[in-house]
């Protein structure tokens, strides 16, 4: 584990008092917070595992038991995904529509308020939310029957974004890396995995280019496009993450 895990687990816990974890105060006490064998019971582990924990020793921490510990030390949202992420795993209740995300009203009022076509994509890269000016520009991806419609599935499987992208071959490169380096750690699981799958079966330039390891950031940059009906139109992309559900990423097209 490592040493910023076990700081912010040893910092929460001296936070915490016994009154806000519903136990006596225990008499005299060198620091007001909860001591660690108090800790370790309320989680229902040895005292010498969360003291391994908490000195940074490499002991094991499920994301089952990382859970009940952001239960018990009464994380915030942006605390337990910390913990979570010094920790290096993934936290199960992630995406378990929770309700501590922007609601789906909040993510439609954000790109309508975007002149310039502007998307919101989820960590698969559905997209959760698009404003009009993106849904003429995306007519065959974004199209107002759709539902949460995946960027990669658009890119691969869909014949009218090759003639509508240009640069096909480079930007569907590209968009692979950037998807790889976009979901890490998260790639084998679902639905993520069964995605990857199903693009690979389908798609030979996916599959090889998927297959080649490559992982860049999405810096935004020039996009081109040859449109049906608007003709040649280019772009300046800038992608932002939502700072109350970082997986959600706002995507934006402005105008050169």
């Amino acid at each position: 584990m490592s040493t910023k895990l076990a700081e912010f687990i040893r910092a929460r816990r001296e936070a915490l008092t016994p009154a806000m974890a519903g136990l006596p105060g225990g008499g005299r006490r060198r620091t007001p917070g909860l001591r660690r064998e108090e800790l370790a019971q309320l989680c229902d582990v040895s005292p010498t595992w969360l003291t391994w924990l908490e000195q940074g020793r490499p002991v094991s921490a499920s994301a089952r038991m990382l859970a009940r510990l952001a239960q018990v030390l009464q994380l915030s949202v942006a605390e337990r995904a910390y913990l979570f992420e010094v920790a290096d795993r993934h936290d199960p209740s992630q995406g378990a529509g929770e309700g501590d995300g922007p609601a789906a009203a909040e993510l439609a009022a954000i790109v309508a308020a975007i002149a310039a076509p502007a998307y919101i994509l989820d960590r698969a890269w559905n997209a959760v939310a698009w404003n009009g000016a993106a849904a003429i520009l995306f007519a065959d991806w974004l199209r107002g029957d759709a539902v949460a419609p995946n960027q990669l599935r658009f890119m691969f499987l869909e014949p009218c974004a090759r003639a509508l992208v240009v640069g096909w071959p480079e930007r569907a490169q590209r968009l692979v890396a950037e998807f790889r380096a976009d979901i890490g750690r998260h790639a084998d699981q679902a639905p993520l995995a069964g995605l990857i799958a199903e693009l690979a079966a389908a798609s030979a330039d996916f599959r090889l280019w998927w297959g080649a390891q490559q992982v860049q950031g999405r810096d935004g940059g020039l996009r081109r496009f040859q449109h049906a009906q608007q003709g040649p139109l280019s772009f300046n992309q800038v992608t932002l993450h939502l700072a109350r559900q970082h997986e959600l990423k706002l995507v934006m097209l402005l105008p050169v």
